[in-house]
């Protein structure tokens, strides 16, 4: 379970970083960045809140209400940052998912003087220091509200996105490569918001040519 541990341990304004959406075949990756302002946090926030893929949706999505409420409080400032299916093919999908991480700390008030960063990997560049956690989600309150606040906006985007692109799945697949999805590109061919640099949908264009 996380904890204030490492945010203890680097001291100053920290704000956690975390990312959704690099594995789909569609939409953009999610970056989403917090920082708490002060420790004096709903405790139903802390007595639950991990890593948002051990978590069923129910309490994703009762989480994020909760500290979409602490940040209305003022208790904590976050920021949601994307990049969308052709900044992904451009730049590939890690680099994306850096400058989406950019955009969601950018939109930090005030900003933080160091991130905790969910994975193996630093941007070469970033506003402020650095530095990276595997496993960080189930560490670090910081990182563990930003991967829910990534994980549920995404979601919430897919959702959107299959009302606009029926046919896929969207709305319970998220965009991964389920068997609805397939049958969807098959009948329907893809949409504006795939990852065309991705193997599956790359191919999938290469046969309808």
């Amino acid at each position: 379970m996380p904890t204030w541990e490492i945010e203890d341990k680097i001291q100053g304004a920290v704000c956690g970083v975390d990312e959704a959406g690099r594995g789909p075949w569609v939409g953009p990756v999610v970056a989403g960045a917090v920082m708490f302002l002060t420790r004096d946090i709903n405790p139903e926030i802390l007595k639950n809140i991990d890593d948002s893929k051990k978590l069923t949706t129910k309490k994703r999505e009762r989480l994020y209400e909760l500290l979409l409420q602490e940040a209305q409080k003022g208790n904590l400032t976050y920021g949601i940052g994307e990049a969308g299916a052709e900044e992904i093919d451009t730049l590939n999908i890690l680099q994306a998912t850096f400058t989406a991480m950019q955009r969601a700390v950018q939109k930090l008030n005030p900003q933080p003087q160091h991130a905790l960063i969910d994975g193996n990997r630093l941007p070469a560049t970033f506003a402020c220091a650095a530095s990276c956690y595997i496993g960080g989600d189930a560490k670090s309150y910081s990182i563990a509200a930003a991967s829910i606040l990534a994980k549920v906006y995404r979601d919430n985007l897919m959702k959107e996105m299959a009302l606009k692109y029926p046919g896929y799945g969207f709305e319970k697949n998220a965009g991964y490569g389920t068997k609805e999805h397939i049958d969807g590109l098959k009948k329907l061919g893809i949409t504006p918001e795939h990852r065309k640099s991705y193997k599956p949908i790359k191919e999938f264009v290469d046969k309808a040519v």
